[in-house]
């Protein structure tokens, strides 16, 4: 079995390293070809990412390339994780939104569309490009904003589910706070990546006894702490929002609180720093404590599961993926790209029948369904008139003077990404 890895210059890809060491069981990988433009990077984390192999005992051979034609060829899966721009692009999506008083931040807002602007072309070229050289690998993403970037690979044929580390995340702390074993917790999760809920908390499976309100009521200041919302937030809803509502619930509190400090691409810049450092030590063979803090958590082992899944092997049967809709939150058209449970294998995700989902809640998720089918056709086709429309219908600026501002603000700091600009 031969896995691409395009995006392994990340700092963040000996996380995915050890999980493929640990969970060599599960998924069985002959090759592994770690592709990056980014060649001196791509040096200390490939060097890094063969002494895990060696440490662990994985037999498997990792090579490296900035050739993405030669890392794709033949291979049986294609992981996306890519930041076009790198952290300095990802700081200004943090910062310049800030100045109309709207929230900064690289997945959703004015900054999440930025980067969607800049990802999209650029995912859509590889994944041609891995589509000529195998057109039966299956292509996971990874690469942020996955709804987006995801529908836009659906939409142009490629096999592709999204994958997002929020569910697993919280399937993790569920089970520690349940104190039964992770694969004993099955989530009712709903929604659009990045905007989520936890409707139920079921024990055993799909069908399982849903604890959910135990859960909050022996745990509640627990979960609220980790979500960094007020617990009556949590105890009004009766459900587990994503840690990402908090910019909806809370816009105005985390708008004056972001301004008070660096962003997080500065603090992650720095991380960065530190781990390359750490990386070109010849006697590191493992990941190094300080990777915990840059963020993904658990993202190894949910790649692991989808890719064991969808190429035949032991993966779980249900797993939290980014899919086609096709009428299972029926007030959305089949082709809005959902996060939710689905049931996975070599054909692809299923996504299971859901709860039905309260009026609150699936407003909110129809408003950024409509924002994104904007967003991707601004990506797709550029213009400041779509760019501009795209920002209008979020929920997270929504008025025309901060449309208006945004919009020129956008294409000023991504110029160089915007071939139509």
């Amino acid at each position: 079995m031969k896995l691409a890895v395009v995006g392994g210059g990340s700092t963040y890809t000996p996380e995915l390293i050890d999980g493929f060491a640990r969970l060599r069981d599960t998924l069985p990988i002959e090759e592994l070809v770690l592709v990056d433009p980014a060649a001196d990077r791509l040096e200390l984390v490939g060097g890094l990412a063969r002494r895990i192999f060696a440490k662990q005992g994985h037999p498997g051979v990792i090579r490296t390339t900035s050739d993405v034609d030669a890392g794709v060829a033949d291979a049986d899966a294609v992981l996306l994780q890519l930041r076009i721009g790198g952290q300095a692009a990802r700081n200004q999506d943090e910062t310049w939104p800030l100045e109309c008083g709207c929230v900064g931040q690289e997945t959703t807002g004015a900054g999440g569309l930025a980067k969607a602007l800049r990802t999209v072309p650029v995912v859509l070229d590889i994944a041609e490009r891995v589509r000529r050289a195998n057109p039966n690998a299956w292509i996971i993403d990874f690469t942020n904003p996955v709804g987006i970037v995801t529908r836009a690979l659906l939409q142009a044929g490629h096999k592709a589910v999204g994958l997002c580390n929020v569910a697993i995340g919280f399937q993790r702390k569920f089970a520690r706070l349940l104190d039964v074993a992770p694969s004993q917790v099955h989530l009712d999760h709903v929604g659009l990546n990045h905007l989520t809920w936890e409707l139920g908390v079921r024990l055993g499976g799909p069908d399982g006894e849903d604890v959910l309100p135990r859960l909050l009521a022996d745990h509640g200041d627990a979960v609220a702490e980790d979500l960094h919302m007020p617990r009556q937030i949590v105890d009004r809803l009766g459900v587990v929002p994503s840690y990402y509502l908090r910019y909806y619930y809370q816009h105005d509190a985390v708008v004056r609180e972001l301004r008070t400090k660096p962003s997080r691409a500065a603090q992650v810049a720095e991380m960065e720093r530190e781990l390359l450092t750490m990386y070109g030590d010849p006697t590191l063979d493992e990941k190094p404590e300080l990777l915990a803090k840059r963020g993904g958590a658990f993202y190894s082992e949910a790649a692991v599961d989808l890719a064991a899944s969808l190429l035949g092997g032991g993966g779980s049967p249900y797993q939290v993926v980014n899919t086609y809709n096709n009428g299972t939150l029926p007030f959305l058209p089949d082709d809005a790209v959902i996060e939710v449970q689905a049931a996975v294998d070599g054909k692809g995700a299923r996504p299971l029948p859901v709860p039905r989902l309260d009026p609150m809640y699936a407003g909110l998720v129809a408003n950024v369904t409509a924002y994104e089918d904007l967003a991707l056709d601004a990506a797709l086709r550029g213009g400041r008139d779509r760019v501009f429309k795209a920002l209008l219908a979020h929920p997270l600026v929504g008025q025309f003077e901060y449309a208006e501002q945004l919009t020129d603000q956008l294409i000023a700091h991504n110029r160089e990404h915007l071939a139509w600009a």
